[in-house]
């Protein structure tokens, strides 16, 4: 079994990691934009793909990956999607575009974790909220687990009326912000030139340059950066950072 995820905050890689732990001791857990991951997907015939939901949709980069790599025939895959409040049919988003590629979709999973849109006041929470739906996601990760040992798979987010759930929820109304890959993502000039943005980047879609970053057009809009910068000074929704979101806060 292989796991594999994009994650910006960790959300999605402590639900990965977690749920390909209960289900196999020997699974191997990857970001998305490892070095390798093509050749550990060709040579694993059970798949679990996660990554947040943007708007009621897979981040660009997940559904640029799937469409241009084909390694997908008659790969058994799970689709899981994590998201801050609703999401219709996120892991149908990835699981339609898979079928196309000829894989097998188990089901779909969707986990409600806390949001990690940092620059928006948009769906915040306090510090124990958070906490307790770290601890409800756990809880849920477990069951399906258990149900999944049984030959039970959950089937969120990939019915026809998921569809149109996310479809007419959210999508629709928010498409030009997740049909391509973004250049909206703003650096200030409280930017030291640290470099972690640029390290952290699972597009290589940022430089440094005379001491300061630049952002190019290929942003996915994961959040790694704005969470992740000691001087606050990148956004992309937003022109303020509200709070850095880090899955580590949620569970120290």
């Amino acid at each position: 079994m292989l796991g594999i995820y994009l994650s910006g905050t960790g959300n999605t890689k402590h639900c990965i990691e977690k749920l390909t732990a209960l289900l196999d001791e020997n699974a191997v857990v990857m970001p998305l934009e490892s070095e390798g991951v093509i050749d550990n997907i060709k040579n694993n015939e059970t798949i679990i793909l996660g990554y947040p939901t943007q708007f009621s949709n897979a981040p660009m980069m997940v559904r640029d990956f799937i469409k241009s790599n084909d390694i997908w025939k008659d790969k058994n895959v799970l689709c899981v999607a994590t998201m801050g409040a609703f999401s219709g049919d996120g892991a149908g988003c990835t699981a339609r575009l898979l079928k196309k590629k000829g894989a097998n979709i188990l089901g779909g999973l969707h986990i409600h974790m806390p949001d990690s849109v940092c620059d928006s006041k948009l769906l915040k929470k306090s510090l124990d909220d958070n906490k307790r739906i770290v601890i409800d996601a756990d809880k849920k990760i477990e069951s399906v687990a258990k149900d999944i040992q049984n030959g039970k798979y959950p089937k969120q987010g990939i019915s026809f009326f998921a569809h149109i759930a996310g479809l007419f929820g959210q999508r629709l109304w928010f498409y030009n912000k997740t049909s391509h890959y973004s250049d909206k993502l703003k650096i200030s000039d409280e930017c030291i030139g640290c470099g972690l943005c640029k390290e952290n980047c699972p597009m290589n879609n940022i430089t440094i340059k005379n001491k300061k970053a630049f952002a190019g057009n290929k942003c996915t809009m994961c959040y790694r950066c704005i969470s992740q910068c000691p001087q606050k000074a990148i956004t992309l929704i937003g022109d303020t950072v509200q709070e850095q979101c880090q899955f580590s806060k949620y569970v120290s």
